[in-house]
């Protein structure tokens, strides 16, 4: 069974799993108090909102934004009555123009609310767009982010007494082991692949080279994982 080629994204960047990430500037006496979330679905991005209506129930604006999927392609954003343009879709483009290395634009997952309480001095549309752009890019300054990558299971059947040597050289040769299962006469051994067709004939290469051709490499599924930065 071969891999089939995907165009899909396999890796992107998200807010490592943790609790909300909190930040406050004061512009002007306004209060922007922006809240960073880990959010794999629409609900929990916008469930986001929600909490913070209820926390901060007497602010004047609670405006919004989030992007979603390895791909990014769920973009939302909402200005929750301030002028048109000025707060929802600079805090978006936040988002989605945050450079998570040098000119790689992936971070997805993330939802975000600045809450503004009004300080009573008016900033006009160009200095609400600096002050939400600026909420958003600096609670990000702040918060802890991973990899998120999309890896292939693998599977092999091995005799029990072979099980051990080859996963030690597999080891060794740089594959990432997952779980090991046990049978009556075989040890399954699992790699984690990256999930692209390259890495599984690469693979398979390897393990016809360490097994004289006896063993054959099974996909299996796929798993979405955190790696450190």
């Amino acid at each position: 069974m071969e891999i089939e080629d995907d165009s899909r994204a396999t890796t992107y960047t998200t807010l490592a799993a943790g609790p909300d990430v909190r930040h406050e500037l004061e512009i002007r006496r306004s209060r922007f108090i922006t809240v960073l979330r880990r959010s794999p679905d629409e609900e929990t991005a916008r469930s986001l909102v929600s909490d913070l209506r209820r926390e901060f129930h007497d602010a004047r604006h609670h405006c919004s934004a989030f992007v979603i999927g390895p791909d990014r392609m769920v973009q939302r954003s909402s200005d929750d009555g301030e002028p048109s343009g000025t707060a929802g879709i600079p805090m978006l483009e936040a988002l989605i123009k945050r450079e998570t290395a040098p000119q790689v634009t992936d971070l997805s997952d993330v939802s975000v609310v600045v809450v503004r309480y009004f300080g009573g001095i008016l900033l006009g549309a160009g200095g609400l767009v600096r002050a939400y752009s600026e909420s958003v890019s600096s609670a990000l300054e702040s918060a802890p982010l991973v990899i998120r990558r999309r890896l292939r299971l693998c599977a092999l059947e091995v005799p029990h007494a072979e099980a051990g040597r080859l996963e030690n050289e597999l080891r060794g040769a740089g594959y990432v082991m997952a779980e090991t299962g046990y049978e009556a006469k075989h040890t399954i051994l699992r790699l984690a692949l990256a999930d692209n067709p390259a890495e599984f004939a690469e693979a398979k290469g390897r393990l016809a080279s360490l097994t004289a051709g006896t063993i054959d490499l099974r996909p299996e599924g796929t798993e979405w994982i955190d790696l450190p930065r």
